[in-house]
């Protein structure tokens, strides 16, 4: 589903050893008629087909309360390319579902942040930490930079004191989104044009050939950062915006034995548990209080102006994540 666990409200909880009236994990105290509605607002779909056609905005009642459950309000919920691709999932003001699927936050932390933190950020730093044995001065090549998940993987990757080479679409504002990137930490920014050229080797005197690329668009842009790695490199293929299959010419495979592997970070939640999930939504939460992670650029729209937001996550070129405010 496409809710931010992380940006909520615990309003009740029932059972044995219950909390009380109010468990605030995040946010403002809501009155007590908040509590007895029994009913929320939420995008939904009813068949697959364009979002913006199948999406609407509809009035659910919530179910009952069981023993070990909670009832959460959502303060913000992040428009992820997934859930436009695919429609797997609702946007929703509030849910209910057993506390042990949720995850705690620092009531101090930016919404934005934890709006961002669940999806986007988790899916960065995974394929950082866990296909190659990084260190300090190592180089990390990524396309789909200016990305959410982009976004996320040049901060980490800045923190772990790794160099970061991002590729990006060709666009009228290139200068503005390079600065943009530039303020978050990014070594070097190049256009997938100047990928293909033969100068990509004049950089390769100044930073060592990545270890590890993260693919999050397929087709051409996949083979071509795949092309720059040094041998017994990895690709990590954690989207395909472009729609277009992985093509790995066989030279990479014999020659430079290069690995081809895959990423989704639901995948990921449900083969390692809510206590690792906890110990990595921690470590973001660090580096986000220590200043060296922030929410990737983010354009705020009121939920009940949905569709709004799922126009413009549709428009090609928009660096903006468009995050539905509760």
């Amino acid at each position: 589903m496409a809710l931010s666990w992380f940006c909520v409200r615990v309003l009740c909880r029932r059972g044995p050893g219950r909390w009380g009236p109010l468990c605030r994990v995040m946010g403002r105290v809501l009155t007590s008629s908040a509590v007895a509605r029994g009913h929320c607002e939420a995008l939904v779909y009813h068949k697959h087909g364009d979002p913006l056609r199948v999406i609407r905005l509809e009035t659910l009642k919530l179910p009952q309360l069981g023993d070990s459950d909670i009832r959460a309000q959502m303060l913000a919920a992040p428009i992820n390319p997934s859930d436009m691709n695919i429609v797997q999932g609702t946007w929703r003001m509030e849910a209910v579902g057993n506390m042990n699927r949720f995850s705690k936050v620092s009531n101090n932390l930016p919404l934005l942040c934890a709006a961002t933190l669940g999806v986007n950020t988790c899916t960065a730093y995974r394929m950082l930490c866990d296909f190659e044995t990084l260190k300090p001065g190592d180089s990390v090549i990524q396309n789909a930079a200016n990305s959410g998940v982009g976004q996320a993987a040049i901060q980490i990757a800045k923190a772990m004191g790794l160099k970061t080479i991002n590729v990006v679409r060709d666009r009228p504002n290139l200068q503005q989104l390079t600065d943009s990137m530039k303020s978050m930490g990014a070594d070097y920014i190049i256009t997938e044009e100047a990928l293909r050229k033969p100068d990509m080797e004049e950089l390769f005197k100044e930073v060592p050939r990545p270890l590890l690329a993260l693919n999050g668009v397929g087709g051409k842009s996949a083979t071509e950062i795949l092309r720059h790695l040094m041998k017994g490199g990895t690709i990590v293929t954690y989207g395909g915006m472009a729609k277009q299959p992985v093509i790995v010419p066989v030279s990479a495979l014999i020659f430079n034995n290069v690995k081809v592997r895959g990423f989704w970070m639901t995948q990921w939640k449900r083969d390692h548990g809510h206590d690792l999930v906890q110990e990595m939504i921690s470590v973001l939460c660090d580096f986000i209080q220590a200043g060296k992670l922030r929410a990737p650029v983010c354009t705020k729209v009121k939920f009940q102006d949905y569709r709004t937001a799922l126009k413009a996550a549709t428009t090609p070129f928009t660096s903006s994540k468009q995050i539905l405010i509760m």
